[in-house]
């Protein structure tokens, strides 16, 4: 498996954490990822990538450890002062060293640079080892609409609100007028294997796969599909994606996660799928109802055991394969 071609559809955290172990298993540059950018937002006049962002950090060494997001090192003058002057909005921390990366692709973006290129031209300093595509060169946005009415960007409804007020909606702006970034489908097709990492499935990859074109690409590549859960005994692995499941109806557990892709069989995505070891019985329904299933350690402690769920993966994709 070293010469594999692996692309990977991925959010931020989860997916940046078991792309660290799966860069040690593979190698560099073999390696694809389809990044979400429907977490994008403008504020202060700067285009913001969070995803992209987080993957190519994480992968260039420049990642917070503690808080999983921004840069190592940080200091956070510029927030300051922007509160000081009552600019809105006060609940989202830019670092400074962080606002150098949004100033550069603001730029670019300005005088009509592809999102795409933008980013391979950040990646230029960073050298994640892998290639990072966006979704999709337009601009897109994920919108909530609460249970009062109201709709907000995901961004407020995650970072300000802590997803604390039920969301009956969460929708992908712009996607009517958005097409697979340069790459994205290719990178599909000539696949070796696809892994969903355990990213947020509604908001991470759901929202990749809503782009129009990325979903059929994916249900018609040759290569063996294989998912792992970013559930662990009925909790989020991080974050509050039981917020987001709740908000399209899923039960917050592996099972339903992957009942909720679904086989690809069966119509939908799915050729194989890994949950952890306490989810064992849900791998054995998985199994039982035709969708290869194994239970495995999923806790992403350190690159090693991020490189052992990316084994696992890859076993199990060779498995379906075979």
């Amino acid at each position: 498996m070293a010469a594999v071609r692996v692309t990977v559809i991925a959010g931020g955290i989860g997916g940046a954490r078991f792309l660290r172990g799966l860069r040690e298993v593979v190698g560099r540059d073999a390696i694809t990822v389809i990044g979400n950018t429907g977490d994008d937002v403008t504020m202060f006049g700067l285009r913001i990538c969070p995803d992209l962002d987080t993957v190519m950090y994480t992968l260039g060494g420049g990642i917070s450890a503690e808080r999983g997001w921004g840069r190592e090192g940080e200091s956070f003058v510029v927030k300051e002062e922007l509160a000081a002057y009552a600019e809105e909005p006060m609940w989202f921390g830019l670092g400074d060293r962080d606002i150098a990366t949004h100033l550069v692709r603001s730029r670019l973006l300005r005088e009509g640079v592809p999102l795409s290129a933008v980013t391979a031209r950040l990646c230029a300093r960073w050298r994640p080892g892998v290639r990072l595509l966006p979704m999709t060169d337009e601009p897109v946005e994920t919108h909530v609409r609460l249970v009062d009415g109201r709709d907000v960007h995901f961004q407020e409804w995650w970072v300000r609100l802590h997803a604390g007020e039920p969301a009956v909606e969460i929708s992908l702006q712009g996607k009517e007028s958005a097409r697979p970034a340069p790459g994205v489908v290719e990178s599909l097709r000539d696949a070796d294997v696809v892994v969903l990492p355990p990213s947020n499935p509604v908001v991470s990859i759901g929202t990749v796969l809503s782009v129009p074109g990325i979903r059929p690409a994916l249900v018609e590549c040759g290569a063996p599909v294989v998912g792992v859960s970013p559930i662990i005994g009925g909790a989020p692995v991080r974050g509050m994606a039981d917020a987001c499941l709740a908000a399209i109806g899923v039960e917050t557990s592996a099972e339903a996660v992957a009942r909720h892709y679904g086989a690809r069989a069966q119509g939908g995505i799915l050729d194989g799928w890994l949950v952890d070891e306490v989810d064992k019985a849900a791998a054995d329904t998985l199994v039982e109802d035709g969708l290869p299933t194994r239970a495995v350690p999923l806790w992403m402690h350190d690159v090693e055991a991020s490189a052992r769920m990316a084994q696992a993966a890859l076993d199990l994709a060779a498995a379906v394969r075979s």
